[in-house]
C-alpha cells in the first residue's frame, strides 16, 4: 500500500523559507534557477515571497517614511543647536582688553 501524497511532502521551516526567498531576490537569478538549486518548485518561492519577502505594502512604507522624516527633522534641529552653541563658545569675549593698560 502506498502512503498518502500528503505524508510524502517535504516540510520546510520558516527560516529555510525566508533564506530561500532572500537568496532568490538577492541573487538576481530566476525563481526557476534558484528552485532547481534548492530542489523545489519555483511556484513555492513565489508563494513564500508573499509571506516572507520584503515589505511591499505601501501603507507600511508610508509609515516608515513619515517616521524617518520626523527623525531627520529632530536630528537636523539638534545639529543646528550644536552649531550655534559652538559658534557662541568659539567667539572671543566681548570685553577684550587688548590695547588697554591694567
Amino acid at each position: 500500500m502506498t502512503e498518502p501524497i500528503k505524508d510524502r511532502r517535504r516540510r520546510y521551516d520558516e527560516r529555510f523559507k525566508r533564506e530561500a526567498v532572500r537568496h532568490w531576490l538577492e541573487s538576481g537569478k530566476s525563481a526557476e534557477a534558484v528552485g532547481q538549486e534548492l530542489g523545489l518548485d519555483a511556484s513555492r518561492l513565489y508563494d513564500w515571497r508573499q509571506s516572507f519577502g520584503p515589505v511591499t505594502d505601501t501603507t507600511d512604507l508610508r509609515v516608515e517614511v513619515e517616521a524617518l522624516r520626523r527623525e531627520l527633522a529632530r536630528v537636523t534641529e539638534q545639529r543646528d543647536i550644536l552649531k550655534k552653541t559652538l559658534g557662541i563658545i568659539s567667539e572671543p569675549p566681548a570685553n577684550d582688553t587688548k590695547g588697554s593698560k591694567p
